[in-house]
């Protein structure tokens, strides 16, 4: 029961989160993205066919988590999972493409090892489930959502963040409001990046511990 109420809990946070950040891009709302002014149109075309597929493997992903419908429909699990790993793929093609539009260096690296990490775990994960190594496979997907959910997680610590910078500046602001909102979503990614990497592999520990125990009293048994 605790462990249930805290995944709709994670639902709940996570939409609560990312539906206000893409509902401009959703609307076709230019002025209210985050595309600055003096750009074209086609960076808002890019950034919002990659939003609009990581919503969908945020989606996708939630619900190939639930474990109701990976025992007792496998086939829509195998669907939904299938799904997911193309939201993935298209989302992370186009989040390759904007790197070139970002004028940020640690921003765009930052956004580069974020997608790159998510290609790849993404693409273990499939490996491992089309070898039928399921135990890898769900490993490797709990790393990859895990990247999924840094859109979420790295919005969140953007108010920790914007504390922090201010007491460490002695509660001044030396570069402004804007340069100290620069320089927190340039930081925001990263730390998103390293705490849910963190916590995905401290799950991942927890979930090898529990078969190792099983494993254990199932050979007494015997």
């Amino acid at each position: 029961m605790k462990n249930r109420k805290s995944w709709w809990l994670l639902v709940i946070v996570s939409f609560g989160v990312i539906i206000p950040f893409v509902a401009p891009y959703l609307l076709f709302d230019l002025d209210n993205s985050r595309i600055a002014e003096t750009t074209a149109s086609k960076p808002f075309i890019l950034l919002f066919v990659h939003i609009l597929f990581a919503l969908f493997a945020l989606i996708t992903g939630f619900l190939q988590f639930i474990d109701q419908l990976r025992k007792n429909k496998p086939k829509i699990h195998r669907y939904i999972g299938r799904l997911y790993v193309v939201n993935v793929l298209v989302s992370g093609i186009f989040a390759f493409v904007l790197v070139y539009y970002m004028e940020d260096f640690s921003k765009s690296v930052s956004f580069l090892v974020l997608t790159i990490l998510w290609l790849v775990t993404t693409f273990i994960g499939y490996y491992k489930g089309f070898k039928r190594d399921f135990n890898q496979h769900r490993l490797w997907m709990i790393r990859s959502f895990g990247i999924t959910l840094v859109a979420v997680s790295g919005r969140l610590f953007v108010p920790v963040l914007l504390l922090t910078y201010y007491s460490l500046n002695g509660f001044t602001l030396p570069g402004g409001r804007d340069r100290m909102i620069e320089e927190v979503l340039n930081v925001n990614i990263w730390l998103g990046v390293v705490l849910n990497l963190v916590i995905m592999e401290w799950i991942i520990l927890k979930k090898i511990a529990i078969g190792n125990d099983l494993n254990k009293t199932n050979t007494i048994k015997i």
